[in-house]
């Protein structure tokens, strides 16, 4: 078995690797291959990743290079996981909006728009040579806006599966709450990408008892804690949000946070520079404690799990992923890209049913679905309208002279990025 990984030499893949190496029975990789524009960076991650499977004893061969075509070439499947324009570009993503009192992030609202118009021209192009060398190929996408990205790549025919460590996050942490292994919680777990609530926690599968009433009675003031969010606020809802929802729940109060404290971003890069200067080490052989703290927690358990499922290994019969919506929730289109459990196998990923859902999250579901249908409009044909149209439609912004503000300021900032500007 064969596994690419594009944008290989991300400070963050040694987690990965570390996930390939203690979960090889799972999912048995005979060779793996690093791809990445940034030889340095490259052949730091590319050392550190064979020492991890050497101390851990997996067979398997890594390989790193920055030939995109030789490095997909008859892959089983190819994950992405790439920065178009890097920490700098997020940075601005973070940055720049906060001057018209919008959220500043890499992934919802102006910056997130901003990295998918980046973002999705580079991965229809890669896709399209993983299509030439390999169209057999399975795509993993855990790049960013990963709802986004996967409906350009499904809609352009690709055989592709979205991936985000939400769910799995909180798979893990209510496991722990409730003294439980993680593979006894199954989540009903419903909504977009970066836009989901875990509307019931069940015990031993979908059908399971639904111990959520008793997680939040119980627990309550840890996952508020967790997601900076009011107590009060999750017993109201009955449910519990992602902490991306933070963002909508609570946008004046995080904006007015941002713009006291340096960005993520630029925690992020510092991170990473120290993350560098270890791996650099030739004793280092395993992943270092600061990579914790650098995101993607339980990104390698997922991308395994999935994985294995897609290439008919033993992954989980049930994954939370981002695929078609294909009327599972009858208030969106059926191409809109959806993030709930879905049985996954050989032939894809299948959305399991979902109960009626609650107005309330499907009022804004609906409402960044439309969005995302205008981003993705404005990122395959460019143009300041379409960018203005997708800025005036987002929940967050909504006001057109924000938008307009907005608009000149996305293109300025990612004029290289954007072929049409």
């Amino acid at each position: 078995m064969k596994l690419t990984v594009v944008g290989g030499g991300s400070t963050y893949t040694p987690e990965l690797i570390d996930g390939f190496a203690r979960l090889r029975d799972t999912l048995p990789v005979e060779e793996l291959v690093l791809v990445d524009p940034a030889p340095e960076r490259l052949e730091l991650v590319g050392g550190l990743a064979r020492r991890i499977f050497a101390k851990q004893g997996h067979p398997g061969k890594i390989v790193t290079t920055f030939d995109l075509d030789a490095g997909v070439e008859g892959a089983d499947a190819v994950l992405l996981q790439l920065r178009v324009g890097g920490q700098a570009a997020r940075e601005q993503d973070e940055t720049w909006p906060l001057e018209c009192g919008c959220v500043g992030q890499e992934t919802t609202g102006a910056g997130g728009l901003a990295k998918a118009l980046r973002t999705v021209p580079v991965v229809l192009d890669i896709a399209e040579r993983v299509r030439r060398t390999n169209p057999d190929a399975w795509i993993i996408d855990f790049t960013n806006p990963v709802g986004i990205v996967t409906r350009a790549l499904l809609q352009a025919g690709h055989k592709a599966v979205g991936l985000c460590n939400v769910a799995i996050g909180f798979q893990r942490k209510f496991a722990g709450l409730l003294g439980v292994t993680p593979n006894d919680v199954h989540l009903d777990h419903v909504g977009l990408n970066h836009l989901t609530w875990e509307t019931g926690v069940r015990l031993g599968g979908p059908e399971g008892e639904n111990v959520l009433p008793k997680l939040l009675g119980e627990h309550g003031d840890d996952i508020a804690a967790d997601l900076s969010l009011p107590r009060v606020l999750l017993d109201r809802l009955g449910v519990v949000p992602s902490y991306y929802l933070r963002y909508f729940y609570a946008h004046d109060e995080v904006v007015r946070e941002l713009r006291t404290k340096p960005s993520r971003a630029s925690q992020v890069a510092e991170m990473e520079r120290e993350l560098l200067k270890m791996y650099a080490d030739p004793a280092l052989d395993e992943k270092p404690a600061l990579l914790a703290k650098r995101g993607g927690a339980y990104y390698s358990e997922a991308a395994v799990d999935l994985a294995a499922s897609l290439l008919g290994g033993g992954g989980s019969p049930y994954q939370v992923v981002n695929t078609y919506n294909k009327g599972t929730l009858p208030f969106l289109p059926d191409d809109a890209v959806i993030e709930v459990q879905a049985a996954v196998g050989a032939k894809g990923a299948t959305p399991l049913a979902v109960a009626d859902v609650d107005p309330l999250y499907a009022g804004l579901m609906a409402n960044v679905t439309a969005y995302e249908d205008l981003a993705l409009e404005a990122a395959l044909r460019g143009g300041r309208d379409r960018v203005f149209r997708a800025l005036l439609s987002h929940p967050l912004i909504g006001q057109y002279e924000y938008a307009e503000a907005l608009t000149d300021q996305l293109i300025a900032h990612n004029r290289e990025h954007l072929a049409w500007a």
